[in-house]
């Protein structure tokens, strides 16, 4: 068991923004990520090889993890302990996370995930180049959702490097993986 947990521990280590550390980088505006995602797109190479890294694992991961922070703050709770109001939406909420997790395993099914184009080198290297746009986006918006800053992104990006239509239709999910 402690193997295993440690085995868990070192492949987080290795995805990008670490075990703990959120993905956050320098937050653009709207002008500076237009330009990002075009140097994005002329930057990413991509391999034909179909193997790749997986993505479900680690949202299994975090799944279990928040599962587990459910638990603890049902017992507060049950306990009669005073919460935060981070825990009582936790608590209120749980069903939406749960539903979540439930829609990335039934719309990004490894199978899907595997014909997706990889990223050929970087630190995202095998995982799917729709992952790396994704995780861009996350990174330099402080992870605030905007639909138009997703139209945005992803335009500048196909203005250089067309997107396959299974990587679009792959986009929506993805950011669920990485919010």
């Amino acid at each position: 068991m402690a193997k295993r947990r440690e085995q868990r521990r070192h492949a987080r280590s290795e995805h990008p923004g670490g075990e703990e550390t959120p993905i956050r980088f320098e937050v653009f505006n709207t002008e500076r990520l237009e330009q990002h995602a075009v140097s994005l797109a002329r930057a990413q190479k991509v391999t034909s090889l179909k193997q790749g890294r997986k993505l479900i694992p680690r949202v299994r991961e975090n799944a279990l993890v928040l599962l587990e922070a459910y638990k603890s703050v049902a017992r507060e709770v049950r306990d009669q302990h005073a919460i935060t109001p981070a825990a009582e939406w936790l608590l209120d909420n749980f069903h939406v996370i749960e539903e979540q997790f439930s829609d990335i395993h039934a719309d990004l099914p490894e199978s899907y995930a595997r014909e997706l184009p990889k990223l050929a080198e970087g630190v995202l290297a095998g995982y799917p180049r729709v992952y790396g746009i994704a995780w861009a986006l996350v990174a330099h918006t402080d992870s605030r959702f905007a639909p138009d800053l997703l139209s945005l992104f992803v335009n500048a990006y196909q203005g250089v490097e067309p997107l396959r239509l299974g990587e679009l239709w792959a986009i929506p999910i993805t950011l669920r993986v990485l919010l």
